[in-house]
């Protein structure tokens, strides 16, 4: 089956009630991982990891996850001994594979998720790896999910699923009818400060910011920190032991304000979100879709609320054209923009050299050579 649908459709409960279905109905089960999930993040990953738990806690099958950030030989040596569902990321599968810690010759059923995210995110070649070692098509159950199913995403199944049939959930509504989308025009001189008032009058239990950069993340991290507000940045570049701790803080409330780039925003599942903030339009149309789709889930309420200044304004009618709708427009009055307090000399002087010292772990901000079309791209 290859499906198309939207972020919060319950798909997760879907491939995974099916899949348990299949591996409790066999008569002799075999050592191995049966069941192969295929996700581009860490942070899908975990979710898929955690749902399969919940939902399979009473059905004695062993759930493992591999993925990269945390202990090598740990993952590998739990794998080695076995499990009957495996989730991972490709590169992570690829390596234990080739050290034969796990074999794909007993799978009997296969998801992969998030496949247009594989193409994003150079992972195809890997995916293929992977998929050419599994049984033959008619001899296992494969799902494949994805946000669109583009010509390159549908080669895929063609190539490694036996005559998929075609599921699209809800092809119009691209947005989502319970979250309250809203935007404000604001130069970026006060947009900190509309974004001080928008937290205050808003108020809200779990509030999640994107931002198009992992310096922008950061910066706000601190600015927040500053004027009382308590939020953690998600980035490409946080440990994994901190991305949990962050999440989970997220998550049971103790954390209010998240601040995260579009790497969190696929694979991000927080019930009870209330606020959605983007402080810069994303790029990608459908990023906007996605970044919405975290709050409003399975039908509850929620507000998308989008800043757009000089820097991101053309972005706007691309994105309204997509969803096929126009974004209301909020009017802010003076009292919504509040003073912000600003940094201390040595605050500034700390932020720059932790920006120099980033730049140099990386090799530099033009890797010791002339710029090449802007600066480097956040993950």
């Amino acid at each position: 089956m290859a499906g198309q649908s939207q972020t919060g459709t319950g798909k997760t409960a879907a491939f995974l009630i099916a899949g348990f279905t299949r591996l409790l109905q066999a008569r002799e089960p075999r050592p191995g991982p049966r069941m192969l999930i295929i996700a581009p993040t860490r942070e899908l990953v975990v979710q898929i990891e955690a749902d399969a738990r919940l939902l399979g806690r009473h059905t004695g099958l062993r759930i493992l996850s591999v993925y990269g950030g945390i202990d090598y030989a740990k993952q590998r040596d739990e794998l080695r001994a076995g499990c009957d569902m495996l989730v991972g990321t490709p590169g992570r599968l690829i390596d234990y594979l080739k050290q034969n810690v796990w074999s794909p010759r007993k799978v009997e059923v296969l998801v992969i998720d998030e496949a247009d995210r594989m193409f994003d995110m150079g992972f195809i070649a890997d995916l293929r790896f992977i998929l050419r070692r599994l049984p033959p098509p008619e001899r296992r159950q494969s799902f494949l999910f994805s946000a669109t199913l583009s010509f390159r995403v549908l080669e895929l199944t063609w190539e490694f699923m036996n005559n998929p049939t075609q599921i699209t959930i809800a092809p119009q509504q691209k947005t989502v009818e319970t979250a309250i989308q809203l935007l404000y025009h604001v130069s970026r001189e006060e947009k900190f400060n509309l974004l001080l008032g928008l937290l205050k009058r808003e108020g809200g239990s779990r509030i999640l910011i994107f931002t198009n950069t992992r310096e922008a993340a950061r910066r706000l991290e601190d600015r927040l920190g500053r004027n009382g507000w308590e939020a953690r940045a998600l980035t490409g570049d946080v440990d994994q032991k901190k991305r949990l701790r962050i999440l989970n803080d997220f998550k049971e409330g103790k954390l209010p304000v998240l601040v995260a780039t579009d790497v969190a925003s696929r694979g991000l599942h927080i019930e009870g979100v209330s606020h959605v903030i983007n402080w810069d339009l994303p790029q990608d149309a459908w990023d906007y879709v996605h970044r919405i789709g975290r709050t409003a889930r399975m039908g509850a309420s929620g507000k998308a609320i989008s800043l757009v200044d000089e820097a991101t304004a053309l972005l706007l009618e691309p994105i309204e054209r997509f969803i096929t709708q126009k974004i209301p427009v909020g009017w802010a009055e003076d009292d919504l923009f509040l003073p912000e307090i600003k940094p201390t000399a040595e605050e500034r002087r700390r932020y720059a050299e932790e920006r120099r010292q980033r730049l140099a772990a990386r090799g530099g901000p033009h890797r010791g050579g002339p710029p090449r079309g802007g600066p480097p791209r956040s993950h």
